[in-house]
This record gives structure tokens, C-alpha cells and sequence, in this order.
């Protein structure tokens, strides 16, 4: 095992907590900004480029078949193949958060449809599930498994936000664990099973798990019920005849108390553990091999790579698995740069670079890697264990599609923590949801005056049907400070009415002519 340094760019502002790393044909691809993709990038996909020990990034694009993919953070994923030898794979990508912090229950396929020296397009299509559809999470895994030529998802564990009707106003933006549900789900039909088993009692979240074949194997994570990383190393097999699956597990000896481990494959049957916590505070610096060969499993402990100093003394670290045995590891840079928000990388080798000619390895990997930043969670909770940062500073200056920084929106001015007006009363230290559809962050509504501005609609005194009036109708709002500019603006110019003859005075004049006549008549006979 070898460590190298990386040199770090000036600007991490762009790549945030709760990145995925794709690997499509030795490329490996950046995804889940924590921020919604700007005008300069909006697919929020990006090629990690590393040439002499530099990274650099480039925008990737999307096909125009393609369904829009948000960036998505700590989502679970894995590839998946037409069958156990292929050569050709897609992703999958399920749940996450969003930008809003809200979860996702969609799955994603991705795949790379075309690429050469400048330009990667990748197309991404959206597909619906029927059945017991898992609810929307983040922190899980998803794996493919094969057998008797059929293939399936297995989606395991996660945490999700605490449901409507057992919230409290104290812990309203709170987080549980899921159930520890297996969930089966067959893409060529689009239906989901779900499974319970008596053996997994406890949700799991930032577990590891490893798909061969017809098996996955579980190691390790985190329990928020009982705030614990139990040497757990379960065993799934799902057998799949021509009635219904079968899904049973087994209990295994010989697992590893860590969660938010990184695994890479450095051969068909070898896979190498690193990184991870033993507890809040206590990162796991050992590292280990697995081997699955005949239906087991054997984990050993291996020598680790000579860990600098920075790394053996920083109280986080952070990387995810870059497929073909090499993993991006970082640590913060706190105080020791000039720029407090800048990171060390390094790039763990765990083999020799005479194997990184191997033809791509079959066995399905998915590790949770993913974090959040120390704003949106409690320190040290699972979620924000692991994170990434880049520079946008680095891209080719001859690309066609670059980042420009200035697209960013300045978070003191537009974020949800603002005096929206003079009378604002939200504060970030007591804040708590007034509104039904509030989840962790007051609703705002934009005012249309002049370039338009955020306010808050509570401070607005705008009645939640109203508030979702204006959210669901395309209309212009004004707030209170320019309702009035609004209405003089609005004055439609007075229009003179045309007058128009009324019909029952016609009809008296008709009648009048009709009685005088029949009067000249009646005297001109009376005088006779």
C-alpha cells in the first residue's frame, strides 16, 4: 500500500459534504454538490482529472433523452450489469438528500453514452417502482445479486427523518433509523418485496456491504437507537427460482466495530477496508483484507500504509473508494492554511501498478463514504464523517462549459438565516416550524418587487393555504413593504362608459302615443 499527496487548489467552495465517486472505464466522475448545479455546470456532474499529482475538474453533460438528476448527497449506488460477465454497466442511485435537505425515495440509472478528449456525456433515466417501495433514506446500501440467471437490488438500512405524527417541536428535525427491512426489487418489472428477518433486529446506517454472486455481505455500521458500532457481519442470500425469491441470513463471527469504512476491490475475490471510526472520536487507522472465495467470507488484518502525521493527529478524515483499488483520502486543514476551508488529499494505493491493467472486476461494491457538513448535524454523527473538497479553480481554461464562482449565491445574504424585513423575528438559535410543510428551515416566499428578494412568510403574516397558494399558482407576491408601490402600479387607467339608451322608456313613449290616439278618437266620435 502506498500513500501519495495531492496538491490542494485554492477553492473548495463548489464540491461540499455527501459526494459520490463514479468510475466509468477507469474515469472517475464526481457527483451530489451540496448546492443545486448553477448556469456554468447545470448537470453537476464533473470529471476528477489527476495528472502530476494535481486535480483539476471538468463539467460532464447529459444526453437530450435524458431525465433531470439533482445532486443528490450520501445516496446509495452500485453498478449494475446484464449479467455476472459483462463488460458493459450503468449505476444505480437511490435516496439521498437534496439541496433542501429533503430525502429522496427515487432510483436512478446512469450510464456513460459517449466520451473523447473534452467531453463526457452520460444519459440518466428515472424509473418508477411499484409493491413496498423503501421509504426515502440516506446513509444505506444498494447491491445487485445473480442467480439462476435472473437479477435483482438489495436495498439495507439507512436512516430517515423522524415521521409527521411523532414529531415534537424539540426534536423536529431529528433523524431514526429505518427499519431493518430488506428490500428486493426487480428493475425488468419495476416491483419492490420487502422482507423482515428475524436476525436483523436493528437499523444500520455507513455499514459496508459487498454483493457476490447470489450473497451480500453486511459489516459493521451504526446504530442511532442505541448509539452503538456492533461487530456486526451478516450474511444475505437470495435465491431467485421461478415462483417467489428467497431471502435468508445468517449471523457471522468475525466482524469489525466501524462504520463510515471505505472498501475498494483489488481483485475478483479481494477487497481492502480503510478508514472509519471505532466510535465519535476515534478514527480506526488499521486497515484489512477481504477475501470471499466458495460461498465465505475471511477478514484479516493487513499492514497499513505509513500515515503521516496530519493524518494520525487530525480528528476527522474523509475519502471515498475510486475504484480499481485506489481510494481519495483528506483531511481538514484547519488552521494550518491560509484558507480555513482547505483540505489535504492523498491517493491510497492498495496495489501494485503492474495489476491496474486488470479488466474490470464483476463484484459489486457499495460503501457508504458520504457526510454532512458540522452546520446541518450534531459533531461526529455518522452523516458527516466523511466529505470532499475540490477547486473550481482548476478547470481547463479552453473548456467550453466552465464553473465561474461568482454564480454561487452569497449564503449571508440569500440564505434562509436573513432579516427579511424590519419586523423579522426568525432566529436561527430559536426557530421552530410554524407552518405543517416546514421541515428544518422557515418557508420563504420571493417578492417580486425590483429583482426580487426572499422573505419569510411567517413574517409576512401569510396563512399556510395562502402560503401554498402562492406556491403552487404561477403569480407575482409583493411584500408588505411594496404592496403599495405594487397597487399603484397596478391601477388600470379609468375608462369612459358608452351611454346606451334603456328600453323601457322607449316603451312608455310607445304606449303614450298609443293612449293619445285612442283619446282623439274617442272625442272625435263623442262630437259626432
Amino acid at each position: 500500500m502506498s500513500l501519495q499527496m495531492v496538491s490542494a487548489v485554492s477553492n473548495s467552495s463548489l464540491l461540499q459534504p455527501g459526494f459520490s465517486l463514479l468510475n466509468f472505464d477507469g474515469h472517475v466522475f464526481f457527483f451530489g454538490q451540496k448546492g443545486w448545479p448553477k448556469r456554468s455546470c447545470p448537470t453537476g456532474v464533473f470529471l476528477l482529472d489527476i495528472k502530476q499529482n494535481e486535480l483539476k475538474m471538468k463539467p460532464a453533460f447529459f444526453s437530450k433523452d435524458s431525465c433531470y438528476l439533482p445532486p443528490l448527497r450520501y445516496p446509495a449506488l452500485c453498478t449494475l450489469r446484464s449479467n455476472a460477465k459483462s463488460d458493459e454497466y450503468q449505476y444505480i442511485i437511490h435516496g439521498g438528500k437534496t439541496p433542501n435537505n429533503d430525502l429522496s425515495d427515487k432510483i436512478y440509472f446512469i450510464s456513460l453514452v459517449s466520451k473523447n478528449s473534452k467531453k463526457m456525456t452520460f444519459r440518466c433515466i428515472e424509473k418508477d417502482l411499484g409493491g413496498d417501495v423503501p421509504e426515502a433514506r440516506y446513509g444505506h446500501t444498494i447491491n445487485v445479486v445473480h442467480s439462476r440467471g435472473k437479477t435483482m437490488s438489495v436495498i439495507f438500512g439507512g436512516r430517515s427523518y423522524t415521521p409527521l405524527a411523532q414529531r415534537t417541536t424539540e426534536k423536529w428535525n431529528s433523524v431514526v433509523d429505518c427499519l431493518p427491512s430488506v428490500f428486493l426489487i426487480d428493475f425488468e418489472f419495476g416491483c419492490c418485496t420487502s422482507y423482515m428477518l428475524p436476525e436483523l433486529q436493528d437499523g444500520l446506517s455507513f455499514h459496508v456491504s459487498i454483493a457476490r454472486d447470489d450473497t451480500i455481505y453486511i459489516l459493521g455500521g451504526h446504530s442511532l437507537q442505541n448509539n452503538t458500532r456492533c461487530p456486526n457481519l451478516y450474511k444475505l442470500k437470495v435465491d431467485l427460482p421461478l415462483g417467489s425469491p428467497a431471502v435468508t441470513c445468517t449471523i457471522l463471527t468475525g466482524g469489525i466495530s466501524v462504520s463510515s469504512a471505505i472498501v475498494t476491490q483489488t481483485s475478483d475475490t479481494e477487497f481492502v477496508l480503510v478508514g472509519g471510526y471505532h466510535s465519535d472520536n476515534q478514527k480506526r487507522l488499521v486497515c484489512n483484507t477481504i477475501v470471499l472465495e466458495d460461498s465465505k467470507i475471511e477478514i484479516v488484518e493487513r499492514e497499513s500504509p505509513e500515515w503521516t502525521p496530519d493524518i494520525k493527529h487530525c480528528r476527522i478524515w474523509f475519502g471515498c473508494d475510486m475504484g480499481k483499488g485506489s481510494v481519495l483520502l483528506g483531511i481538514p486543514g484547519a488552521n494550518k492554511q491560509v484558507i480555513s476551508d482547505a483540505n489535504y488529499f492523498y491517493i491510497l494505493r492498495c496495489k501494485g501498478e503492474e495489476e491496474d491493467k486488470e479488466e474490470e472486476l464483476t463484484t459489486q461494491v457499495c460503501s457508504q463514504t458520504s457526510s454532512e457538513d458540522p452546520g446541518d448535524s450534531t459533531p461526529f454523527e455518522d452523516s458527516e464523517e466523511f466529505c470532499f473538497s475540490a477547486e473550481a479553480s482548476s478547470f481547463d481554461i479552453d473548456d467550453t462549459d466552465t464553473y465561474n464562482e461568482d454564480d454561487e449565491e452569497d449564503e449571508s445574504e440569500t440564505g434562509y438565516w436573513i432579516t427579511c424585513c424590519a419586523s423579522c423575528n426568525v432566529d436561527i438559535n430559536s426557530w421552530v416550524p410554524f407552518y405543517s410543510t416546514e421541515l428544518n428551515k422557515p418557508a420563504m416566499i420571493l417578492c417580486s418587487s425590483g429583482t426580487g428578494h426572499w422573505v419569510h412568510a411567517q413574517c409576512m403574516d401569510l396563512s399556510e393555504t395562502m402560503l401554498l397558494h402562492l406556491s403552487e399558482a404561477n403569480v407575482k407576491y409583493f411584500c408588505n413593504e411594496h404592496v403599495d408601490l405594487n397597487k399603484g402600479l397596478q391601477t388600470p387607467p379609468k375608462v369612459v362608459r358608452l351611454k346606451k339608451q334603456p328600453m323601457k322608456p322607449l316603451r312608455k313613449k310607445k304606449t303614450m302615443k298609443l293612449a293619445t290616439s285612442t283619446k282623439k278618437s274617442f272625442l272625435r266620435r263623442l262630437f259626432e
